[in-house]
């Protein structure tokens, strides 16, 4: 199976930046399925149902999020218009939406989306992400009828999104991790057979402050007060993410590339 996966959308940049280099990217590496974290696609601040709409309709399967689902406060109601629009899994169990969804190829191959937030420095503080995913692989197992199980941990402390990944190793296909906005350099197949990636880095303009606006993030450093709300900056967005390609035989990785393309960044 191959899976494309797009890093953090940042703003209107990143959004426009996606629909101009997902159909490239997809010649490139001719995904069967495409995965997208649209957390901050909202003008930097969560997600709307419309926008979501409008992503899903560029030939995107499935849309995680993150800490900042909730935002945009009418996704509360609509998120389960969308059953392949996720908030992470370990949200209470009463939480409007699902934080896992079965996505079915054409051909009946099926993986397993999953979104899980972790727990160091970012709020709000969920369930312990590690057992949230022990419970769900103890239901779901991959085997010849379960292809591939594909992990979006939205963390922000990179030493537990390397555990993750650790804890996770051959019993899922991917971990990849999302949140910090910037890519880190690790791609790879883990010893058992995980593809990883601490970040995937994000969909925005990289002349910023991890895609806000550089003035309205430098003065909260400089000036120790809010000032502000902070905005997504407007230039060309770099697209970065992983492509990961498994075995259907045994759900697990053979490859684990990262990639960015447009922007300031140097394409790879």
């Amino acid at each position: 199976m191959r899976i494309l996966f797009c890093g953090d959308v940042m703003g209107r940049s990143g959004r426009d930046g996606l629909m101009r280099h997902l159909p490239a990217l997809k010649k490139r590496f001719a995904p069967e399925v495409t995965i997208v974290n649209a957390e901050n696609a909202a003008g930097g601040h969560g997600v709307t149902l419309k926008i979501a709409q409008e992503l899903l309709a560029l030939g995107i399967d499935c849309l995680t999020t993150g800490n900042h689902v909730w935002n945009q406060k009418e996704l509360l109601s609509s998120i389960a218009l969308l059953p392949n629009l996720l908030r992470p899994l370990n949200f209470p169990a009463n939480t409007s939406g699902k934080g896992s969804f079965l996505h079915v190829l054409p051909d009946g191959r099926k993986l397993l989306i999953a979104n899980i937030m972790g727990q160091r420095g970012i709020e709000p503080i969920l369930d312990d992400p590690f057992a949230t995913a022990d419970k769900l692989l103890a239901m779901n197992r991959l085997s010849p009828a379960l292809q591939g199980i594909f992990i979006d941990f939205h963390a922000e402390v990179t030493s537990e999104k390397v555990a993750m990944g650790a804890h996770l190793d051959g019993r899922v296909s991917a971990v990849v991790g999302t949140h910090t906005h910037i890519p880190t350099a690790d791609a790879r197949v883990l010893p058992a057979g995980t593809a990883f990636q601490t970040d995937t880095g994000m969909c925005g303009d990289f002349n910023s402050v991890i895609g806000m606006k550089k003035e309205l993030a430098l003065w909260r450093f400089i000036q120790k007060t809010p000032g502000e709300r902070l905005s997504p900056a407007e230039g060309e967005a770099t697209i970065c993410g992983l492509f990961v390609e498994t075995n259907d035989k045994t759900g697990l990785a053979v490859k684990a590339e990262s990639f960015q393309t447009g922007g300031v960044l140097a394409p790879r």
